[in-house]
């Protein structure tokens, strides 16, 4: 891949923890790129170092050593209030458990990244509007998250994710705990709203239905990534 076009690139990521007096090394030597527009599915065992590495991509934690740059800048370089304004910016963030603001309405938890962003009043409106109108949610704008389905929350938190309009799109397990047809239309908001705004995805997954759908599937074992494989056979559209 040209590293110009790379949204995320990777190169030779190492993190080791402590553990006492024991070291645990999650990444050893980790490459990866990824552009506009695609979906990446990193899968493995428990314990594989997928969520570290969600989290160094996530710019919540930090690389022991190699590079890793998001839209071209060097994570490395930046101090840790310009990391945070990046990470605000540039990524949004869906997780398994939605992490909704239960007390917050749909509408609320969506214009809150906005909020937070500083973006001014009225183009906040048109921006949530128009992404509740495009996941399908806008009749459900006032409602409070435990008045929703899972599949329901689930696109309030791919919304929230997308109303930034960010770079990179980071998603631990977003299928997980979803019957078929939702995890189906959930896979759909994804790529649909991921192309319509050129979001890269990277997605931690141990779900074949989502491993199916993306451009390009990691495997991860120990802290190193195994084989780049071969996705399975996209849905055949009707």
């Amino acid at each position: 891949m040209d590293a110009a076009t790379d949204v995320l690139r990777l190169a030779g990521v190492h993190k080791t923890y402590r553990l006492g007096t024991h070291g645990v090394r999650a990444l050893q030597g980790v490459d990866l790129s990824l552009r506009r527009g695609e979906m990446l599915a990193l899968t493995g065992p428990s314990g594989s170092g997928k969520s570290t590495l969600l989290h160094i991509a996530g710019l919540i934690d930090r690389a022991d050593g190699g590079q890793v740059s998001l839209r071209g800048q060097n994570v490395a370089a930046l101090t840790e209030t310009q990391a945070t304004l990046l990470r605000r910016d540039a990524i949004g963030f869906v997780f398994q458990g939605f992490n909704l603001v239960p007390v917050m309405t749909v509408w609320d938890n969506v214009d809150y990244a906005l909020f937070i962003a500083g973006v001014p009043v009225s183009q906040r409106r048109q921006r949530v509007q128009a992404v509740l109108d495009a996941v399908g949610l806008a009749g459900h704008a006032a409602h409070r998250p435990d008045a929703l389905s899972g599949g329901q929350r689930q696109r309030v938190a791919i919304a929230r994710a997308l109303v930034k309009r960010p770079a990179l799109v980071i998603a631990d397990e977003p299928t997980a705990n979803l019957d078929s047809r939702t995890a189906d239309q959930v896979l759909d908001l994804m790529h649909e709203q991921g192309r319509a705004h050129g979001a890269a995805f990277l997605i931690a997954t141990h779900d074949d239905r989502l491993l199916g759908r993306c451009d390009r599937v990691l495997r991860l074992l120990d802290g190193c990534i195994q084989t780049e494989c071969q996705p399975f056979p996209k849905r055949a559209v009707a």
